[in-house]
């Protein structure tokens, strides 16, 4: 059996009772970073091998894994944060355990994407995910303007490093529309600031802020629905 196991983004405390269940009981545990997983176990007083999984890992990796499924050991995947495989490795795991029809099951948990989506206040009746941008300015304006015409809520995963530059070319491609910056969800810093995109890169270039961040923006032709200035 596999589990994907959702791990918390952020404040540990928001694992579920069931994913502490499922690490007790799991054989091996496949990660991204054993340093990071090694805090969340040992925060719980878990004690299991593991074995890292990353998008470096070489393909004999992916055969050691699927060789310890047919001999019906237990594993459960996790990421660094959230839910695994939604911008973090793994597909390549849960592709070949479904071509060889091996057992799975995938436990609901923390993500940062719906949890920005309600923190927002942009609207959540639709809204479509699209991981990073890329770090290219020409090929991130494009990108944006295939997005153009979409009338759901964009949420975007990026840097601080690049949160800037990629306001700009929002702003440039998708007009002065309504959106929000959250960063480091559940942690003590936790912060959203919310306002059109022109007040959101004023706010950001005069005070730069550090930590994991969500962009969202409201979808083409969306009536208003947030204060015109920035709150935080």
């Amino acid at each position: 059996m596999l589990s994907i196991v959702p791990t918390p983004i952020g404040n540990l405390a928001d694992i579920t009772l069931r994913a502490l269940e499922v690490l007790k009981r799991a054989d091996m545990i496949l990660c991204e970073d054993t340093r990071r997983t090694q805090t969340l176990l040992s925060h719980y007083e878990i004690r299991k091998p593991l074995l890292s999984c990353h998008e470096h890992s070489t393909p004999q990796r992916l055969e050691e894994i699927l060789l310890l499924l047919r001999e019906g050991k237990h594993l459960a995947l996790v990421s660094d944060g959230g839910m695994p495989l939604v911008s973090d490795p793994g597909f390549q795991i849960v592709n070949a355990v479904l071509r060889e029809q091996l057992p799975l099951e995938v436990l609901p948990g923390p993500s940062a994407v719906t949890t920005a989506l309600v923190l927002s206040g942009l609207p959540t009746d639709s809204f479509c995910f699209f991981g990073f941008l890329s770090n290219k300015g020409q090929k991130r304006k494009h990108e944006l303007e295939v997005l153009a015409d979409r009338e759901e809520t964009l949420i975007f995963f990026e840097s601080p490093f690049r949160v800037v530059k990629t306001l700009q070319d929002m702003l440039e491609v998708l007009g002065d529309r309504e959106a929000a910056v959250t960063r480091e969800l559940t942690k003590k810093f936790e912060e959203a600031l919310r306002g059109n995109l022109s007040a959101l890169i004023k706010e950001l270039i005069k005070k730069p802020r550090k930590g994991e961040m969500v962009v969202l923006v409201s979808g083409k032709g969306r009536k208003q629905v947030l204060p015109r200035e920035v709150l935080s």
